[in-house]
């Protein structure tokens, strides 16, 4: 079986890791794809999962004895090693379930990261009907079993651990924000709230808990085991309020091409607060915070489109 990757893969590692070190990896794709499988104990490959995600590729195995899985192999800058060790300490509750994974080696983007000589880079999942997430339901719907999927995950970390605090994450990530409103000053006031926003935020948190780090619709896939199950995490440990953030923006494409869309996206935050327990100022601060991260990240990446759409809609908060 030949492991084309998806063009929508080649562009985004392009665009998160540079071009050459994106090739280099995708060069060696086919060969980490290989020994993935041998490794796997009888793994047959049916076909590559498309259009895929924008960090990974995915292919749709069987096991020896039929059962159907799904073998996702990612560059050790992508931590698969840290995505295991959420996936292994949820153990299937609202989460994607792991099998016997095998290794395919470290080699590409990142490589000489702290902790990627153990970044596995394969990992063999229960198969999810990746064709069919929330962002299928109509958005009431894909709310309501969003939240039901995220309040699953928030669970005490493991002993030992190693994955990053929020704090930490977005101490990195502020670098980022402060050099694109010195290369735009029109951001510096949006970037500017956005930084007060998390030095009073991490400040004052109080939780310590597993979270996915990148929940949003298209994170929760439908399952045979449980009719929703979370995939693709970015794992770190803090306050629930951060891991939500990213929900509130869900499909804010949709919202700005509406006419009450500033009024949505508050109403949003008010209603996920509630329906979770969540202090509504925090879920407040930490979304005016991610969606400006992600807007300035994604203007750095040379994406205008998601940059401007997730600047806009933080100018609605």
């Amino acid at each position: 079986m030949g492991c084309e990757p998806p063009r929508r893969l080649e562009r985004a590692l392009g665009e998160m890791y540079g071009d050459a070190a994106a090739a280099d990896w995708l060069a060696g794709l086919p060969g980490l794809t290989e020994r993935a499988l041998t490794a796997g104990d009888g793994l047959t490959a049916e076909r590559v999962a498309a259009p895929g995600g924008r960090s990974s590729l995915v292919v749709l195995v069987r096991r020896a004895d039929g059962t159907p899985a799904a073998l996702k192999i990612a560059p050790p800058a992508a931590r698969p090693d840290l995505e295991r060790a959420a996936l292994e300490h949820w153990n299937g509750w609202g989460a994607v379930r792991t099998l016997d994974a095998p290794g395919a080696g470290a080699s590409g983007p990142g490589a000489s990261e702290p902790g990627a000589e153990d970044a596995a880079g394969g990992l063999l999942l229960e198969r999810l009907h990746h064709e069919v997430s929330l962002r299928s339901l109509p958005e009431a719907k894909a709310l309501l079993e969003a939240a039901g999927t995220v309040r699953r995950l928030w669970v005490e970390p493991p002993a030992g651990h190693g994955f990053e605090t929020v704090a930490e994450r977005t101490a990195r990530q502020s670098a980022g924000m402060r050099a694109a409103a010195e290369a735009d000053p029109e951001l510096a006031p949006l970037v500017e709230a956005a930084l007060a926003a998390r030095a009073e935020l991490v400040e004052g948190a109080s939780e310590l808990l597993l979270l996915h780090g990148n929940f949003r619709q298209s994170k929760v896939l439908s399952g045979e085991r449980a009719p929703w199950l979370t995939v693709g995490p970015e794992p770190l440990v803090g306050e629930r309020a951060y891991d939500l953030a990213r929900l509130v923006r869900d499909r804010a494409e949709d919202l700005i091409a509406a006419s009450g869309g500033p009024v949505t996206a508050r109403r949003r935050v008010k209603k996920l607060a509630e329906s979770l327990e969540v202090d509504q100022a925090r879920l407040h601060g930490w979304t005016l915070f991610r969606a400006v991260e992600s807007g300035t990240r994604a203007l750095a990446e040379g994406r205008r489109q998601m940059g401007e759409v997730n600047l806009e809609f933080a100018g609605w908060l």
